[in-house]
């Protein structure tokens, strides 16, 4: 039987903590968990929130204090470092799939390192019609936009890219 390092298994139930404001994703699916390093029975998580002022930061601390301790790791702390910033660019491929899934488009392109670029459209995870129009610029969170679909009329989630 091969042994599972500490570090290994303490990354491995960390991956597995829920993003608390779009639940059918991790946080590694997410781009957000960056770090987990064991050392003298010390477990430290390292997490870049999606926006610097994210209101779910304090729920992903929790959340991966109480799984890791769940599993046996007595110290556990976690830091939220802001630099490099999150970006989009950051969503894994398993986790776009999931937001289409979850009725939420995930964002297109990758994060300007200049000018913005302009957006022609944002398919709808529902239908797949293009002919879609934002509603409001903050959705039900501020990292997603609001959209309605013109095509099979259903409102949406747009994860914005930055």
């Amino acid at each position: 039987m091969i042994a599972v390092s500490d570090a290994t298994r303490a990354r491995e139930i960390a991956a597995n903590v829920r993003d608390p404001e779009v639940p059918v994703l991790t946080i590694d699916d997410l781009g957000v968990l960056r770090d987990v390093e064991v050392s003298a029975g010390t477990v430290v998580v390292t997490i870049t929130p999606t926006y610097s002022g994210c209101p779910a930061v304090d729920t992903m601390r929790d959340d991966l204090v109480l799984a890791l301790t769940a599993a046996g790791f007595a110290d556990v702390r976690v830091r939220t470092v802001l630099s490099p910033t999150w970006t989009t660019d950051w969503l894994t491929d398993e986790g776009r799939r999931k937001l289409v899934e979850y009725g939420i488009a995930p964002p297109t392109g990758r994060a300007p390192a200049g000018p913005i670029r302009l957006q022609l459209g944002v398919a709808c995870p529902r239908c797949g019609s293009l002919r879609t129009r934002e509603i409001s610029r903050f959705g039900s969170t501020a990292c997603k936009a609001l959209y309605e679909c013109r095509a099979c009329r259903e409102p949406f989630d747009h994860f914005k890219v930055h």
